[in-house]
């Protein structure tokens, strides 16, 4: 990032509010999740050329739905295991 960008883009926060600059971070998270989404897709649609060439049988819509909802479950799960870790009392 430009120098110049930084410096103004810090002073702007300084001058906001707790609130806002909790706004400003969930913001900033959305487009950093949004770019990585991005990205994965691109990954994923530069290799189904290679995956088609190789035999492999796409995967239905049931499929990739029950894919997606184990790995969200997944996530959850690591999530609650984290919050636990998170909440134990210190040494």
């Amino acid at each position: 990032m430009n120098a110049i960008i930084e410096q103004s883009l810090l002073a702007k926060i300084r001058t906001l509010s707790p609130q806002q600059v909790a706004e400003v971070d969930d913001f900033v998270e959305f487009l950093s999740a949004r770019s990585r989404k991005n990205a994965a897709l691109d990954h994923l649609l530069a290799i189904a050329p290679a995956l088609e060439a190789a035999g492999v049988v796409p995967m239905s819509e049931e499929e990739i739905a029950a894919e997606i909802k184990a790995a969200r479950a997944e996530r959850r799960s690591r999530q609650v295991e984290q919050d636990k870790g998170s909440d134990a009392p210190g040494p």
